[in-house]
């Protein structure tokens, strides 16, 4: 097990690392990188890169006034709790946590509701909708470092020493030469051997 830190490339561009492994979910590439984490292997010379990225909007439904009000006053009566809570700790009166936790649900919900229909008033009518958007990509490589790559093979059970080993080729003849083993095939088809040509009947 490899406790190196291994070669860094500090302000270097990751892009042009050669790809250790391609997965179709990030959740795959993020385990691989896990993995070689565990492993003690130097991940700082690894990355993430999401191929062919894309903006997906799915839209929920329409927005209207009621629906910017009631979402408003969710998220204020939230964060009216959470204040709520937070000066009820540091409170020195005795039983004032309930009643400020209340207080902050109230407060925290019409201020919520006001924001939302401000918010709602102010897109002018453009985006009537409500959507949630996210980042997909056709593909995640995991890029990591030359120098150590092989290392990261081993531990992901990839397989194969990096870079492969090039392969024999059989050998190859030049065209004159192909064209002078045809030239005897044909002349020995046409004599009997021994440079004379067969006996006809």
């Amino acid at each position: 097990m490899s406790t190196s830190m291994g070669p860094r490339s500090s302000g270097a561009d990751v892009t042009r690392r050669p790809v250790l492994a391609s997965y179709d979910d990030y959740l795959d590439a993020q385990k691989a990188v896990d993995t070689l984490s565990d492993n003690g292997f130097p991940v700082q010379n690894t990355a993430i890169v999401g191929v062919d990225v894309r903006i997906v909007e799915s839209v929920l439904g329409r927005l209207t006034w009621g629906k910017a009000a009631m979402s408003g006053m969710f998220s204020g009566a939230w964060f009216g709790v959470l204040i709520g809570l937070f000066v009820g700790l540091f409170s020195s009166t005795t039983g004032s946590l309930f009643p400020l936790v209340g207080l902050g649900l109230l407060y925290g919900a019409a201020f919520g509701i006001v924001w939302g229909l401000v918010s709602h008033a102010l897109t002018g009518g453009k985006r009537d909708f409500v959507s949630r958007q996210q980042l997909q990509a056709a593909r995640y490589d995991v890029l990591c470092e030359q120098s150590v790559i092989a290392e990261a093979k081993k531990i992901l059970g990839l397989g194969g020493t990096w870079p492969p080993e090039p392969t024999a080729t059989a050998p190859t003849t030049s065209p004159v030469e192909d064209a002078a083993g045809t030239v005897t095939d044909t002349v020995a088809d046409m004599t009997d051997g021994n440079g004379l040509p067969p006996a006809t009947a």
